[in-house]
C-alpha cells in the first residue's frame, strides 16, 4: 500500500530524512519509532502530502505523492500529534463538516457518523462542544475524523500523548480494532503499545533507518549477552566467590533482600543457558533457591541501543 523509495527531505542544509526506503503491506500495522527530531513526523508528512520530498518519492496504492496529491489524500486518514479540532463546534457538527470535506455522500453521512460514534465510543458526547471534552474524548474525535471517509490507510502520530493510563488503554484498543481491516502507521514513544499493537517496527535515528522487523525479531537480534537473576538464601560472600571464578560470567548487581535472601544479577557472554548450571550449583551447595530467571530483552532495550546517540 505504501512504498517509500530513497526519500530525502531537506530544510535548507539540514537533512531531516536521509535516503530512506521501506514499504508497508496492505493490512499491516507498522510501528514507526525514533527519538524526537529523528525524522518520523517529517516522513509521515511527506506520505500524507503535507510536504513534498526533496529527493526520492513515495507511492501510496501505486500513486505518486508528487503528481497525485489529491488522490493520495483521499486514501489516507491522518491524526497528527496536535489533533486538528474546531473547539467551538459540537462533536456531531464537526464530524458532519469533516465528512463533507472528505466528499462523503450526504445520503450516507449520518450512517458513517453513527458508525464512527460506535467504533470510537462517542455516542454520549455527540451533542457536546469539543472544547468541553476531556483529552481522551478529543483523541477519539480525532480518530473518528481520520476514518470518517473509510480510508484504506490510517496514519497516527503520537495518538496517546497526554492521556492518562486508562485513556491510553482505551485508545490502544481502538487502534487494534482499526488495524483489523486497514493499513496503519503508528508513531509513538510508548513502546509497550508497539509490542501489543504492531506487526512490524521501523526505527529511525538522525533521519536514517536503523532497524526493520517484527518486535520479536528485533528483540532476538539484539539479545546480546544473557542476563540472569539468581536469588538465594545464603551468606553472599561464598556465592560471590564461586560465581566470580566462572569464565564468561560477570556479577553486575548484588542486592540484600529480606529474610537473608541475596539477589545476584549476572551477565554471561556464553552461548549456553546459564540457569541449569546455577540450579545445580545451588543444589550442591545447599543454598535455598528463591529465584532463577532470565531477563528478557524488550523493545525499549533495542530502541535505546540503536538511538543512544540522540536523546528523546
Amino acid at each position: 500500500m505504501i512504498e517509500v523509495i530513497g526519500l530525502t527531505k531537506r530544510y535548507g542544509e539540514e537533512r531531516a530524512v536521509n535516503d530512506i526506503s521501506f514499504s508497508v503491506k496492505k493490512g499491516e500495522v507498522l510501528g514507526f519509532l525514533g527519538p524526537n527530531g529523528a525524522g518520523k513526523t517529517t516522513t509521515m508528512k511527506v506520505i500524507t502530502c503535507f510536504l513534498p520530498p526533496s529527493e526520492g518519492t513515495v507511492l501510496v496504492d501505486g500513486l505518486d505523492v508528487r503528481t497525485n496529491s489529491l488522490s493520495v489524500r483521499s486514501k489516507i486518514g491522518y491524526l497528527p500529534e496536535n489533533t486538528p479540532l474546531y473547539q467551538e463546534m459540537t462533536t456531531l457538527d464537526y464530524l458532519r463538516f469533516v465528512a463533507s470535506m472528505r466528499g462523503v455522500d450526504s445520503k450516507v453521512q449520518q450512517v458513517r457518523i453513527a458508525e464512527m460514534a460506535d467504533v470510537c465510543g462517542l455516542e454520549s458526547v455527540l451533542g457536546k462542544r469539543i472544547e468541553a471534552l476531556s483529552k481522551g474524548f478529543r483523541q477519539r474525535v480525532g480518530l473518528a475524523q481520520a476514518m470518517i471517509h473509510k480510508p484504506p490507510i490510517v496514519i497516527l502520530d503520537e495518538p496517546t500523548t497526554g492521556l492518562d493510563p486508562n485513556q491510553i488503554v482505551e485508545i490502544r484498543e481502538l487502534i487494534k480494532n482499526i488495524g483489523v481491516d486497514r493499513t496503519v502507521i503508528l508513531s509513538t514513544h510508548i513502546l509497550s503499545e508497539v509490542e501489543v499493537s504492531c506487526d512490524r517496527v521501523l526505527i529511525i535515528n538522525r533521519g536514517e533507518l536503523v532497524a526493520d522487523g517484527t518486535p520479536r525479531d528485533l528483540q532476538a537480534g539484539f539479545a546480546g549477552d544473557q542476563t540472569v537473576r539468581f536469588g538465594v538464601k545464603s551468606d553472599a560472600d561464598p556465592v560471590k566467590t564461586i560465581l566470580s571464578g566462572w569464565n564468561g560470567v560477570q556479577i553486575t548487581d548484588i542486592q540484600d533482600l529480606s529474610d537473608g535472601e541475596t539477589m545476584f544479577t549476572l551477565t554471561s557472554s556464553r552461548t549456553d543457558d546459564l540457569r541449569p548450571e546455577l540450579f545445580r550449583l545451588a543444589a550442591d551447595e545447599g543454598w535455598i533457591l528463591s529465584e532463577l530467571s532470565r531477563v528478557a530483552v524488550n523493545l525499549e532495550d533495542v530502541f535505546r541501543d540503536l538511538t543512544r546517540d540522540q536523546g528523546l
